[in-house]
């Protein structure tokens, strides 16, 4: 065994046909910690064999297939282990590597801070250049350490507390992370983003049609987990859904509509678009972004609303007709 691993954690990846991304997780992981529980999500590119022969202990889950019954799987199948393995788990995405240093940290963090509930890093997206999309993701991880009020599903915390809570809800098949970190802070517990690097992530998204998706995605989640707290002291999610509304629905609505009533008149809601492009732009300024990151963050921030409101109806739908929510991938196996 090689003698720098991590001990008192053990680690839960998942996945879903990632491919080359699972390998180069699952080669970080071991190399790592002992103990590493690969979730499999009915992959079809052979990740179970692959899982299997680098000394990865396997769950393949059956349908319906979420990252939230993924990671409670994972989990159980570590405390079912004898003698208990670990004091920590991280979990981490199978289109994710592992950063050297980032366990210690993490361990480290726990262990000087008695409130912490949850401590993550920065996840560094690994090919910003590869493609509009994936700067997209390198974006949207930066994000100033300290506390939080959610983070990603890629954290480590201990066993106790997730198990206490019940781990993820399984009915909740995006945003799970989120969900789950308002649970974390309701038992005064606190989300630490630690100032230093945890994963690098491999985003491989090169088509608008997967942005979509994933927007489309969002908005479901939005929609389904302020269904869960919207009611809570922080109406957690309200404030998104109803900008959703907003721009997604209600001006681009109201400008048709109304056109033939007043002589295309009501067309200039439209150009109400434009301020809010302009106000996302100076925000992102603000952070330090350059200017070009900046242009293309804003638009497709605004862009988002009309997938995410594709998605948000998708939600109310599905639950009117008493449907079973299954998967929403984005990605394109």
């Amino acid at each position: 065994m090689t003698p720098d691993r991590v001990q008192d954690i053990a680690i839960v990846a998942i996945g879903r046909n990632e491919g080359e991304r699972l390998k180069s997780c699952l080669r970080a992981a071991l190399a790592r910690v002992h103990t590493v529980v690969y979730v499999d999500s009915g992959s079809s590119d052979g990740s179970v064999d692959f899982a299997r022969s680098v000394g990865c202990a396997v769950v393949e889950m059956e349908p319906p297939f979420s990252a939230a019954r993924a990671r409670n799987e994972g989990f159980a199948a570590i405390r079912s282990l004898q003698p208990p393995v670990a004091d920590f788990v991280q979990f981490i995405d199978g289109d994710c590597t592992l950063v050297d240093g980032w366990l210690q940290q993490g361990i480290a963090a726990f262990r000087e801070r008695a409130d912490a509930g949850i401590v993550c890093g920065h996840v560094r997206e690994i090919h910003p250049e590869a493609s509009i999309y994936n700067r997209l993701f390198d974006l949207e991880w930066r994000q100033q350490p300290g506390t939080l009020n959610a983070c990603g599903g890629i954290f480590m915390m201990r066993p106790e507390l997730f198990q206490a809570l019940g781990g993820f809800r399984p009915e909740v098949i995006a945003a799970e992370d989120n969900e789950f970190c308002v649970r974390v802070r309701q038992t005064a517990r606190k989300i630490y983003l630690l100032d230093t690097p945890m994963v690098l992530h491999d985003a491989a998204m090169h088509s608008f049609r997967e942005w979509w998706r994933r927007a489309r995605r969002t908005g479901h989640a939005y929609a389904q987990v302020a269904a869960l707290h919207g009611k809570s002291e922080e109406h957690y999610y309200v404030r998104e859904c109803r900008r959703v509304w907003m721009w997604g629905f209600a001006i681009p609505f109201l400008a048709l509509v109304l056109a033939p009533f007043t002589r295309g008149i009501s067309l200039m809601l439209f150009f109400l678009y434009g301020p809010q492009f302009g106000w996302i732009v100076r925000r992102s300024r603000k952070r330090g972004w350059p200017l070009g990151d900046s242009f293309v963050y804003a638009f497709f921030t605004v862009l988002s609303k009309f997938p995410a409101l594709e998605g948000m109806l998708a939600y109310y739908w599905r639950r009117m007709r008493g449907r079973t929510i299954t998967i929403m991938e984005h990605k394109e196996s």
